[in-house]
């Protein structure tokens, strides 16, 4: 496994993360996959407040328990759930945030947090006071760096401007190259670091029948899936292929690849093995030339 700083801190997580969203309600599973997991090389865990009302913040930090200095744990905070469990809305205030952070501390089970990530964020948010406080809980001890977990260029450029953020958590595949458009290359200039999610396009780049997946049609999307097949040989998995085309712009740090199961789990351990020998730049021109290129109109 291969290990990055993420962008200017001194973070050190690896080049395939564990996207913890998808672990379901079995605790002793949930220990096995995430130490395994840490076993093989993976030091980076995501997970958010919002997932499962909170469990899976829980069982993160159960599987964990004893082990905590040896993983890199990130979690995510700005969508309150409402009393009644209906739902959520969207609450980016300083006095949630305070609130949410203990919160997710004691779900945990830790005293500090690596990475805390806004779950969202518009232009019409308080971002000056969002700043604030998570610069107040680095000064406090309880994060150790802050980021955003957005997709809307418009909104990550106003980070970019006003902040210290280490990363910023943003969906990016052969099926969305949107950060391409005018995010990458401002990141990498600024020394924050991507997590790339989505990097497998929820299976449908490598084993799923194809569907529509955002602007592309099925038909595209099996045209994509075609390509990173053709790449796919004795040395390289579909899962490889997929996930280094994510890789490719040096501003790309890790991606964080939602697994749910142990097979899953295999496939993206041999998925870094891939990388020992990666794909050409010729390679790699050739999975971006499959597709045109659809950009998305909406928070340029």
């Amino acid at each position: 496994m291969k290990y990055n700083p993420l962008g200017h801190s001194d973070l050190l997580v690896s080049e395939v993360s564990f996207g913890c969203m998808s672990l379901g309600e079995d605790q002793t599973q949930n220990d096995t996959m995430l130490q395994q997991a840490f076993n093989q090389g993976i030091t980076l865990f995501d997970t958010a407040d919002l997932y499962q009302q909170g469990q899976n913040e829980i069982s993160v930090g159960k599987a964990f328990k004893g082990m905590r200095h040896q993983v890199i744990i990130a979690t995510k905070v700005g969508n309150q759930w409402r009393a009644d469990g209906s739902g959520w809305d969207w609450n980016p205030r300083m006095a949630y945030i305070i609130q949410a952070v203990e919160e997710s501390l004691k779900r945990l089970q830790t005293g500090y947090i690596d990475l805390y990530q806004l779950h969202g964020g518009t232009l019409d948010d308080p971002i000056d006071e969002i700043i604030e406080t998570f610069e107040l809980l680095k000064l406090q001890g309880k994060i150790r760096h802050y980021g955003i977990s957005s997709i809307r260029p418009n909104v990550i450029r106003e980070y970019v401007n006003r902040s210290n953020i280490t990363s910023v958590m943003m969906q990016y595949s052969l099926l969305d190259r949107r950060p391409e458009e005018s995010c990458l290359d401002l990141l990498h200039q600024h020394q924050i670091g991507v997590l790339a999610r989505g990097s497998l396009a929820k299976g449908l780049l490598v084993n799923k029948p194809a569907a529509a997946y955002g602007n592309y049609s099925p038909e595209e999307v099996a045209q994509a899936a075609k390509a990173i097949r053709l790449l796919a040989n004795q040395m390289q998995t579909t899962t490889g292929v997929a996930i280094q085309f994510a890789l490719r712009h040096p501003a790309v740090t890790s991606a964080v690849v939602g697994i749910r199961t142990l097979e899953q789990l295999a496939a993206c351990i041999q998925a870094s093995q891939d990388m020992v020998m990666p794909l050409t730049e010729e390679e790699i021109r050739s999975l971006a030339a499959a597709l045109p290129i659809k950009f998305y109109e909406e928070h340029r």
